[in-house]
């Protein structure tokens, strides 16, 4: 059995079951879904877009996370991975991998899945939180940290619900802030990655006026830590 640097400094074993992190920007890494995926065994590949990294085929991962960015799911023209991104995760969710679409991710999750993607009615940018659907409460991911819980948005886009998919989640400002599609591929507009490190990287980056207030991050982590851990414990071993 092989040891071997992962990302953020973990160690992994080499020959364990492997998730694919898609990344589109430095500054948006994987936080807590990194450290998450490692306490369950699995590799974590992080796959950087912006350093012209290879996008994978859906039948050499075990599973998918697709991160946010700047860039919309229709930008295809500008960001010609997007394409590559769109056709793996519709062949991962075809193969029932596990898939987790955070922020654009989940946008480009509904896109492969056959709905519209478009500009939201305004930007949702900073701490708030969603409310679970019905089926949300039922869901075994998110609905233990109902019937409302603290994330951070940072959006701008919205999308359709996909033909087949379940709506779980809502905020005041958008209908669709999380979906799942079949048992095991779910879309979150939100964030629930945001450790103390990935803080620091945002910070910078932020529209002014929108502060990351620590009591408020360390709420979303908490939430999103154990919503993270279920997700991962749901993924089937061989």
């Amino acid at each position: 059995m092989t040891i071997a640097n992962g990302p953020c400094g973990f160690l992994f074993v080499a020959d364990s079951r492997r998730f694919v992190v898609i990344q589109h920007l430095a500054a948006e890494g994987p936080g807590l879904i990194a450290a998450v995926a490692a306490h369950h065994g699995f590799v974590v590949d992080v796959r950087r877009m912006d350093r012209g990294d290879a996008v994978p085929a859906a039948d050499a991962l075990d599973g998918l996370v697709v991160l946010g960015g700047t860039m919309a799911a229709y930008d295809t023209p500008a960001y010609p991975h997007l394409a590559a991104e769109l056709r793996l995760l519709a062949d991962a969710c075809a193969r029932d991998v596990p898939v987790l679409g955070v922020c654009l991710g989940a946008q480009l999750l509904a896109a492969a899945l056959g709905a519209r993607v478009f500009k939201g009615p305004a930007f949702e940018i900073g701490f708030g939180e969603v409310r679970l659907t019905p089926e949300g409460a039922d869901d075994r991911v998110l609905g233990p940290s109902g019937p409302a819980f603290p994330v951070f948005h940072w959006h701008g886009d919205s999308y359709e619900l996909p033909r087949g998919a379940t709506h779980l989640a809502s905020s005041a400002a958008y209908a669709q802030q999380a979906f799942r599609f079949g048992p095991r591929a779910y879309g979150l507009q939100f964030h629930v990655e945001l450790d103390r490190p990935l803080a620091r990287d945002w910070a910078s980056a932020l529209p002014a006026g929108v502060t990351l207030d620590e009591k408020r991050r360390a709420a979303v982590e908490q939430t999103g830590r154990a919503i993270l851990h279920r997700f991962f414990r749901e993924v089937p071993r061989a």
